[in-house]
């Protein structure tokens, strides 16, 4: 027999030692390090007689055939999978508690079920009547999908191995699997490993598409090892806030597929409703006539979306002035403060700054640079934005505003949605053609957005706000906000 060799195992990033200590020099989390028996149950001899076997070597040149993809039916789900399910693929799902995971699979299994193939549905954290009193709100309980509440990954392949190979198994959670190769409690990194690997083991030799659910930090990230996460095909995070009624599917990984698309989905009290024009819904609640408004025409994968981005600048008493964003990169937001302040004069730093990303998207792209800058100076000076614009651009630490990808696409979006101008970058107009049929606004730099913005703000103060707080003098735009 093999010796035990035990080791303490970071069951948040997986790095392991010699002895237990407090914190984990891998990933700098605190009482992570759980002791684990990492030898295995296979002993060495028998590894040693196990001789290699030949296989052949083939060339770049030559065609291979498209692997042949299973549709969900659900098309937003099929875009962020790039078509629909791989053969043999193994797919990692992630998401917060009660975001809708086991109600989005459910609804894609019932889908595929009721198209005539067979479907496996193996719960590791419920019982099969919970499932079922799932589907039966759903309205789901007719489609032929097949149950199973069980954690032992050996039993779950013999039993999946028998009769016609299924056409897509769903594990929800990876985290409660176990196999009788390790000696580790279920839901340790060891265990998490080791049940993933012979998963996808069984998912390549027979051709069958797995999807593995997986819990999530604190953090938002997968939990358990990196590894599982490159062991993996693909790996998508189902995201949204509990308070909105959005849900958003994002491809962090995908070997089959882009990366940068985005299904869109709407949860109701029949379950998720796919949602084929996001714009629309994300600007269906725009509070019009508000300052610190500010439309932006965003890319997400190959699909235009326009999103609210809302700020908010308020004086404040504060030695430090808070900084917080929701739906956007803080460092960016930071970025585009201090190019307002250095190279526009505005003056920030006795006020609070809150910015917030309407419908619960979040926004990755540098585009959304000049619409968070617009937003910002809208609130400082209290002037509405047009209601009919939309901006996109990125700012550089010189404040010149450079042109983005796709400007006729974010263009042509704007117009479908009765926009009638646009604020873009100057050397994007060549880009943007005569077709979108809108008011171009081209802008150079940071500072003649600023001018413009705070020209409207003081035109704006000059018919309704009281004299003490307008300027004695004549200034200009840009001298009118940093007075304020």
């Amino acid at each position: 027999m093999a010796k035990s060799t035990l080791s303490f195992v970071c069951q948040n990033c997986g790095a392991a030692y010699n002895r237990w200590q407090g914190k984990c020099e891998s990933c700098g989390e605190w009482n992570t390090l759980a002791e684990e028996d990492t030898s295995g149950s296979v002993p060495v001899s028998i590894r040693s007689k196990r001789k290699g076997r030949t296989f052949a070597l083939e060339s770049l040149a030559g065609k291979s055939p498209d692997a042949p993809r299973l549709s969900s039916g659900m098309t937003e789900l099929d875009r962020v999978t790039g078509g629909g399910f791989v053969r043999g693929s193994v797919l990692l799902v992630g998401g917060d508690p009660g975001i809708g995971k086991s109600t989005l699979l459910t609804q894609a299994t019932s889908l595929l079920a009721r198209a005539g193939h067979r479907v496996v549905y193996i719960s590791g954290e419920e019982a099969v009547a919970q499932v079922r009193l799932r589907a039966e709100r759903l309205g789901l309980s007719d489609a032929p999908v097949q149950l199973a509440a069980e954690t032992s990954v050996e039993d779950i392949v013999s039993t999946l191995s028998e009769g016609a190979v299924p056409r897509l198994i769903v594990i929800d959670s990876i985290q409660t699997m176990w196999t009788d190769t390790v000696e580790s409690a279920p839901g340790t990194v060891t265990q998490v490993r080791a049940s993933a690997q012979a998963l996808i083991r069984f998912a390549k030799k027979t051709g069958a598409a797995i999807i593995l659910v997986g819990h999530v930090t604190k953090d938002g990230q997968i939990a358990g090892p990196r590894v599982v996460e490159h062991m993996v095909d693909a790996v998508m995070s189902f995201e949204g806030e509990g308070s909105q009624q959005f849900r958003i599917l994002r491809a962090v990984k995908n070997r089959f597929g882009p990366t940068d698309e985005i299904g869109v989905f709407e949860m109701t009290g029949l379950g998720l409703r796919e949602v084929s024009n996001p714009s629309e819904l994300f600007l269906s609640e725009r509070d019009l006539g508000t300052p610190g408004t500010a439309v932006f025409a965003g890319i997400e994968g190959t699909r235009p979306v326009l999103v609210e981005l809302q700020a908010l600048v308020a004086p404040t008493s504060l030695g430090t002035p808070r900084r917080a964003v929701v739906g956007w990169d803080p460092s960016r937001l930071s970025m585009v403060l201090a190019v307002l302040e250095a190279h526009c004069g505005v003056k920030l730093s006795g006020h609070d700054v809150y910015l917030n990303v309407a419908g619960g998207l979040r926004i990755n792209e540098p585009a959304a640079d000049l619409a968070a800058a617009a937003a910002l100076v809208s609130s400082l000076v209290n002037a509405q934005l047009p209601t009919d614009a939309v901006y996109f651009g990125e700012i550089s630490l010189s404040g010149v505003v450079r042109p983005v990808a796709q400007t006729p696409a974010r263009l042509k979006e704007a117009a479908k949605l009765g926009f009638q101008r646009a604020v873009l970058p100057e050397s994007a107009r060549g880009d943007a053609g005569g077709d979108a049929g809108l008011s171009l606004n081209a802008v150079n730099s940071l500072t003649t957005l600023v001018a413009e913005i705070a020209a409207r703000g003081s035109r704006r103060g000059e018919s309704g706000a009281p004299a003490e707080k307008m300027p004695h003098r004549q200034d200009s735009a840009v001298e009118r906000v940093r007075w304020r």
